[in-house]
């Protein structure tokens, strides 16, 4: 690529994690900062008005629609690891999914990709038999749905495999372990909470084209999106900063089709 041709990334967030009377995140103050909204489908967080609410919101600023599928762990927020047989856990993905897609086209609007949530998606970073299931749901209620993956992982793998479109994100918030699995929100300082220092920490990623974590050398990557967890107190600080930082680093904004397809 030329070099004085702005480079295309995508910024996502998790959003429509409030439920009922419970209420989670600053999703109206975040979507202006974002190309893609990865939506809770009711198994961790989100009900069906949550969810519809915020399929309109996204809509209406142009932001891409994705569905945000978990474990059913409303109690965990989904951050709990479950053991599910294949075919029960194939069947839980396509109903989660498959409700979101329902919200979307009831709205004139269509969903653009899928991104696992919490222990599902950290599980089958690791286990290529539970990214292989996950794919395979994705892939069975819609091919053309781009399966939203972080970088380094037996998930991204799955996708390829699966022949799905697979975008690479790497996540500002989180510091990594040297295989490139995310280090566990017990040990201290697997969060980052400063938006300056999330915003260097990506800004570092994408100059090395690899995953860095304090302790190991760099895994090489592409990267085509960074994730902000929306349900994080400094989320809209990061996202802003973030928004700010990549656009003066030479980087223009854009949806995950436009950043797959560059």
């Amino acid at each position: 690529m030329n070099r004085s041709t702005p480079r295309l990334i995508n910024l996502n967030a998790d959003l429509g994690e409030s439920f009922g009377a419970w209420t989670m995140g600053q999703d109206q103050a975040l979507l202006p900062w974002l190309g893609a909204a990865n939506i809770a489908c009711g198994f961790h967080a989100g009900d069906p008005l949550v969810m519809r609410r915020t399929v309109r919101a996204a809509q209406a600023l142009g932001v891409s629609l994705g569905a945000h599928p978990s474990f059913p762990d409303l109690q965990g927020f989904g951050r709990r690891r479950m053991d599910i047989a294949p075919d029960e856990l194939e069947a839980l993905l396509i109903y989660q999914i498959g409700a979101l897609q329902a919200m979307a086209q009831s709205e004139g609007a269509a969903l653009s990709h899928v991104k696992p949530h919490g222990a599902l998606s950290n599980m089958a970073c690791a286990d290529p038999a539970l990214a292989a299931v996950v794919a395979a749901a994705v892939r069975a209620l819609d091919a053309q749905l781009i399966l939203l993956a972080p970088a380094c992982s037996a998930l991204a793998d799955a996708g390829r495999q699966a022949g799905l479109r697979v975008a690479l994100e790497v996540f500002a918030d989180r510091r990594y372990l040297p295989d490139g699995q995310l280090q566990p929100r017990s040990q201290a300082g697997a969060v980052i909470h400063d938006s300056a220092e999330a915003l260097a920490h990506v800004l570092a990623m994408l100059r090395a084209e690899a995953l860095i974590s304090p302790d190991g050398p760099p895994l090489p990557t592409a990267i085509h999106s960074v994730c902000v967890h929306g349900d994080s107190p400094e989320a809209l600080a990061t996202a802003q900063a973030l928004h700010s930082g990549l656009r003066a680093a030479g980087y223009q904004l854009a949806s995950l089709s436009e950043v797959l397809a560059a």
